[in-house]
């Protein structure tokens, strides 16, 4: 994951994220509460189980939305945690960023609710 662009996101939209309940896995919802200064539900760390537990919430229809910035160059020990996620998503027809780009037009379409 691209924890510096996840903080840097964070940051750009936290007014918004400040209105609504987070959750992230252990590392980055660290940084995200020390360095953005926002309320975080940290979770496990994505390689210990916490993309599963994202994915079980999301399941039971306590996710509204997922950014989860990856990096296609860099293989992920925990990829399957990571596929089944996306695929959580999109059974779920819950909305994914997974990439700056993408999370910025949700974020924003967010903003404008």
């Amino acid at each position: 994951m691209k924890k510096n662009d996840m903080v840097a996101l964070a940051t750009e939209f936290a007014p918004l994220l400040r209105q609504h309940t987070l959750m992230a896995t252990g590392t980055t919802g660290a940084r995200l509460q020390a360095e953005a200064g926002l309320n975080v539900e940290r979770l496990l760390s994505g390689p210990l189980g916490g993309d599963l537990q994202i994915g079980a919430r999301l399941s039971m229809g306590e996710v509204d939305a997922v950014v989860f910035l990856r990096d296609p160059m860099t293989a992920q020990p925990h990829e399957p945690d990571i596929s089944a996620l996306l695929r959580a998503c999109d059974v779920h027809n819950v909305p994914c960023a997974t990439n700056v780009a993408t999370a910025r037009f949700l974020l924003d379409d967010l903003a404008r609710r």
